[in-house]
């Protein structure tokens, strides 16, 4: 059987004198709370952006015009 992966619940970013703080909860009440540079966040950004581009044009693949 497959490990049960909690939800996401909460996502915040914040920024601090460092950088950025992430905090991020699961629907079993665990929350992380990670420090990050601007490149990092850049790094999040950049994977999210190709991520969605990626399934962005799968979709547009299925879809016929009418």
């Amino acid at each position: 059987m497959a490990e049960d992966i909690p939800t996401l619940t909460q996502f915040n970013l914040a920024e601090s004198d460092d950088g950025y703080l992430l905090e991020i909860a699961g629907s079993d009440g665990a929350v992380l709370r990670v420090a990050a540079s601007a490149e990092q966040i850049d790094a999040i950004i950049e994977a999210l952006d190709a991520l969605l581009s990626d399934e962005d044009d799968a979709v547009d693949e299925t879809v016929t015009p009418d």
